[in-house]
């Protein structure tokens, strides 16, 4: 489930780079009700408390950051995006934001006590790079825990409608730039495999079932055309036709989980440290 040592990555990181540059002033109106509601388990996960050094990689909006401040932990946020970064800044003013490459992270060795990834491994060219660099900058002792969503077709329902309404009525050949498999590390088995061979020790990989509310059927595909990235740009590479059919599918799925006047979509995680 790697890539081929010919596998050129500058195109897939440039096109995420740019892509949540654009999306980063949208991100916590789409999805501001989604992704931190992970950021307990991911950082108990990372044994960060009080006093505890941790960096935080693929920040976005800085929600794992803020959170750990909140335990009054010392931490740090980065992400790649440049206006990622200002939003976090906005939103956590008190918490310090930098922008750094997850693949050459601007931090010496030994620098920190536990290092958190809130589905930012979704997001990046070389997953076993990041994890190289993971291991250089914890301590010996550091913990590393990372979230990622799961199976579509079963734990993470509102990712399943999304992927099926395109595969059913329109394409995913649109000319994406070739990334890694977007769900490969919804694989308990490939995640511990790709962890022992980076060196980290034990590694435990746990299911978090999650409920993402929504106020209407139309807001499931208004969040990731909005503030997604490879699904944003999936959808807007769709036929006028096409999308049409995708949004009637979308829509009729979706009023399937209506409850008391609002939608609740199963949206779990694997979460791993």
């Amino acid at each position: 489930m790697t890539r081929p040592a010919s596998f050129d990555p500058k195109p897939f990181r440039d096109f995420e780079q740019s892509g949540w540059n654009a999306t980063a002033q949208k991100y916590n109106a789409h999805f501001g009700h989604l992704t931190p509601g992970f950021s307990a388990a991911l950082l108990d996960a990372a044994g960060v408390q009080q006093g505890t050094r941790v960096l935080d990689i693929a920040t976005g909006p800085g929600y794992v950051a803020g959170a750990a401040a909140q335990r009054g932990a010392e931490a740090i946020g980065v992400d790649f995006a440049p206006n990622m970064v200002i939003e976090a800044r906005k939103l956590h003013p008190r918490v310090t934001f930098q922008e750094g490459d997850a693949e050459n992270l601007p931090f010496p060795d030994s620098s920190f006590d536990a290092v958190v990834i809130s589905f930012g491994m979704l997001h990046v060219s070389r997953p076993e790079v990041v994890l190289a660099e993971v291991r250089r900058v914890l301590r010996p002792s550091g913990r590393l825990a990372f979230t990622v969503w799961a199976n579509p077709q079963t734990a993470a329902a509102g990712l399943g409608i999304l992927l099926r309404a395109v595969e059913t009525h329109g394409t995913t050949d649109v000319g994406l730039p070739a990334g890694p498999p977007l769900f490969r590390f919804s694989d308990h088995q490939e995640t511990r495999r790709v962890l022992l061979e980076a060196g980290f020790v034990d590694p435990q990989v746990t299911d978090l079932p999650y409920t993402w509310i929504l106020p209407s059927p139309e807001a499931l595909l208004q969040a990731f055309s909005e503030a997604g990235v490879r699904a944003g740009e999936l959808l807007r590479l769709q036929t006028p036709a096409a999308l049409e059919a995708i949004k009637a599918f979308v829509h009729s799925e979706v009023t399937a989980y209506e409850q008391g006047g609002a939608i609740r979509l199963p949206m779990g995680t694997n979460y791993d440290g």
